[in-house]
């Protein structure tokens, strides 16, 4: 179990074959991640520094020990989103204590087996998160868009709409300008030469016009040249308590959004399937040696990976180059990259943001059924104006709502004629037949099943199950309290056609303890109407004998 978590040659055995296009395709996404883990450093509160860091440590031991061959890792928008109003609440000097713990949680996750949960998350859920991000990743912009920042500890929504509102127009024309330029390269260059970085192009453009003509915005500002040292974040029993809640809410949102990336990556690739248990893993340790060297949470990035899968890559060896290609920026270009204007880099998510938005999905969910689109609009709108962790749990609730409602219509109970001729006394035997689930609420359609205008007297109730589909302890525990609440009224129950499947689960639940005889369940139909007929008919019986 723990050898099949763990780093081994089979993860480069086509790096012969694909060592060149792994390379390639490794500098590629490096040229493309640059601006991407600066602005998402910029824009979580923890600054472009933590950014590139985090791209470089996280990405590589991610890269290592993660589970899908093609992932690249880093900071993203997701994880930016969540980190803003932690930045706000605690202090800058939270990130690297909360950055361990939700690492650590998320190394458990993926050695106690939980990588595979990411699966039973519906696709409405999935995409209506997706879309709330894409909104938030782009309303977070609009500070920086217009030469200002946001109100300290206010939503998103409304601290942006301050922001309009109260704006300086003589100095948010400069930033709107840039902001504007990079959003133009951005859309027209992949028209003219899809083999140009465009993000890339249109920061170094941006960057270019504002020194030669001297706009006065506000930049990145001077950055390490050097990785800092690791260092252990400090750790008290109160600093436990305080972000213990934000490490798991960040824990779960890497490891869905990790999981989710691979997923995707895994049928966008050759390299073969992934293993969601090994993926936690790496993206747990990840996250642990980011916050020890001063970064920020990592998860799977989809858009860098689609970018190293689209480029060629094979082998684990192309997210290792983009870490180096990263590497090399901290070491021998952080000047000119300290001169990049945030405008410019809000211009590069604010595009991005609308990328991540897929009009044909999004049409998809709304013309599908009514249910999975109100799931979808109340995901995205909740993840948008209140929280993203909530919005996730919220979302998968009302798709267990709607999922329990679709079984639970399905479920049935019709009462059958008894087959074969009628005798005396068959108006007495009601023969019930289970289908679909047994819910709670099937308890009342026995009930009105039994009783009605044309049979105004039971004396006998078969209960057929073979045609039970589901059966949980609630239905077993209602189908025990069906059993007695009927037996205690005179009434006879036998029950017919128990699965193999059920048969331990009724047992233990003492449904078969609240028949009358160990002899009223039955496998045959014919001998069930045989024996309840006995019950409604006068036959010779012997002294003592049980019926």
């Amino acid at each position: 179990m723990i050898a099949r978590l763990l780093p081994s040659r089979r993860d480069y055995s086509a790096l012969p074959r694909s060592w060149r296009r792994d390379i390639l395709a490794g500098v590629t996404v490096g040229v493309v991640a640059l601006p991407l883990a600066l602005a998402f450093g910029v824009s979580s509160g923890v600054g472009a520094a933590a950014g590139l860091v985090t791209a470089v440590v996280a990405g590589l031991v991610a890269a290592v020990f993660g589970g899908s061959s093609v992932q690249v890792s880093g900071p993203t928008g997701a994880m930016a989103v969540v980190l803003a109003p932690i930045v706000a609440a605690h202090g800058l000097g939270s990130i690297a204590l909360v950055t361990v713990l939700a690492g650590v949680i998320v190394l458990l996750a993926g050695v106690t087996g939980l990588g595979r949960a990411v699966t039973f998350i519906p696709w409405p859920v999935i995409e209506g998160f997706t879309l709330g991000i894409a909104a938030i990743i782009f309303l977070q912009q609009v500070p920086a868009a217009f030469s200002t920042t946001s109100p300290p500890g206010d939503r998103t929504l409304p601290a942006t709409w301050h922001v309009i509102l109260h704006a300086d127009w003589g100095a948010a024309t400069k930033t709107l300008g840039v902001v504007a330029f990079v959003a133009a390269v951005m859309l027209l260059l992949p028209r003219i030469h899809r083999a140009i970085p465009e993000s890339l192009a249109a920061v170094v453009g941006a960057t270019i016009a504002v020194m030669v003509l001297g706009i006065p915005v506000a930049t990145i500002g001077a950055l390490p040249s050097h990785l800092p040292a690791p260092v252990l974040p400090q750790a008290d029993a109160g600093s436990l308590r305080d972000l213990l809640g934000a490490a798991v809410a960040i824990a779960a949102l890497a490891a869905i959004e990790s999981l989710l990336s691979a997923r995707v990556a895994a049928t966008m690739a050759a390299s073969g399937p992934y293993d969601p248990d090994r993926e936690l893993v790496g993206q747990g340790l990840a996250s642990v040696a980011s916050g020890v060297f001063g970064g920020m949470p990592a998860t799977g990035a989809i858009a860098r990976t689609a970018v190293n899968v689209r480029s060629g890559a094979r082998t684990r060896l192309s997210a290792i180059v983009h870490s180096l290609v990263l590497l090399g920026v901290v070491y021998l270009a952080t000047g000119p990259v300290s001169a990049i204007p945030l405008a410019a880099l809000a211009g590069v998510l604010m595009v991005t943001s609308f990328r991540m938005i897929s009009r044909s999905t999004i049409r998809k969910i709304l013309r599908s059924t009514r249910s999975d689109a109100l799931t979808f609009v109340l995901t995205a709108a909740v993840t948008v104006c209140f929280d993203l962790i909530e919005a996730v749990q919220i979302g998968i609730l009302v798709a267990a709502f709607f999922a329990l409602r679709s079984v639970a219509s399905r479920s049935s109970v019709v009462r059958e004629q008894l087959p074969g001729p009628r005798r005396p006394g068959d108006d007495e035997i009601a023969l019930l037949r289970l289908d679909g689930a047994m819910f709670f609420g099937v308890a009342e359609r026995i009930s009105n099943a039994i009783t009605d205008a044309d049979h105004p007297r039971t004396s006998v109730v078969i209960i057929r199950m073979s045609q039970l589909g589901m059966l949980d302890a609630t239905g077993a525990n209602t189908l025990a309290q069906i059993c007695t609440e009927l037996e205690s009224r005179g009434i006879t129950v036998i029950i017919k056609g128990v699965r193999a499947e059920h048969a331990a689960l009724l047992a233990n639940v003492g449904v078969f303890e609240s028949l009358r005889h160990e002899r009223h369940l039955m496998d045959s139909l014919e001998d069930a109407i045989e024996h309840a007929r006995s019950h409604v008919t006068p036959t010779p019986t012997t002294p003592g004998s049980a019926r």
